[in-house]
């Protein structure tokens, strides 16, 4: 079963046409990774998955995207019901203004979850689940910008959980952070796929050499190749990826 698809999908920024045909299937419990030059319509794409380009002006989209073979295009789906399903970590860590504990327990509470039994289990799983419970179970109430780059990047992942999706969408999350807090997101990415479905845009190629089991290849807005990483690294079908690939692309 694909757990995400597009197909035939177009999308418009007023008249620049950014994503041109783009058709591609992520299976379930596996690491996409999209890589490609900058500007080439990999964010632009990864957002169709939880429908944050609705937040920008002038968007039109036509083609399919689906989810679990659903059209979460449909005009019966309801968005924030989908962002529960689907959900995301960005570039830089954004964590709120707020205590570590309030950090990953605020999507529960905005769902209408107070009970405190209910939230203490589900921020330790949480944390658990991202590899932070352990530096910081003793400072719960301490606040999120106490903590490192890394660290903070890791709660941002651990908020993404604690609403429990199936799908994690991350753009560039270890791009912001020093070689130790990459490979330590690199590892959590590596374990959370046995519970998630896991899109990852990034510019590091060895990063999606290591963490992803698909890698896509983008360009000027279209999807160039999309296969399993080993061969599109070792073996790729089109000149325009081998070129990127080897660094004989400007």
């Amino acid at each position: 079963m694909n757990k995400l698809e597009s197909i035939d999908l177009n999308l418009y920024y007023s008249d620049f046409h950014a994503l041109k045909n783009v058709s591609m299937a992520v299976k379930a419990n596996t690491v996409a990774a999209l890589i490609g030059p900058s500007g080439c319509g990999k964010s632009t794409y990864l957002r169709t998955f939880n429908r944050m380009n609705d937040l920008i002006d002038n968007v039109k989209i036509d083609g399919g995207v689906l989810l679990d073979g659903k059209d979460i295009y449909d005009k019966a789906v309801v968005t924030d019901e989908l962002r529960k399903q689907v959900g995301m970590v960005f570039q830089k860590p954004n964590p709120f203004p707020k205590s570590i504990y309030e950090n990953v327990a605020y999507g529960l509470r905005v769902n209408g979850i107070n009970n405190k039994k209910i939230l203490d289990e589900s921020v330790e799983k949480s944390l658990q689940q991202s590899a932070l419970w352990d530096e910081v179970k003793d400072k719960l109430k301490k606040s999120a910008f106490e903590l490192s780059g890394g660290q903070q990047q890791r709660l941002c992942i651990a908020r993404a959980l604690a609403i429990e999706p199936t799908v994690i969408l991350m753009d560039e999350p270890a791009s912001a952070l020093d070689p130790i807090s990459t490979s330590k997101i690199e590892e959590l990415i590596y374990e959370l796929k046995k519970k998630y479905t896991i899109v990852i845009v990034t510019h590091n190629m060895q990063q999606a050499g290591r963490v992803s089991d698909y890698t896509a290849f983008f360009y000027m807005g279209s999807l160039i190749e999309y296969g399993e990483t080993k061969e599109i690294f070792t073996n790729p079908k089109n000149q325009q990826t081998q070129n990127y690939i080897t660094g004989r692309f400007g």
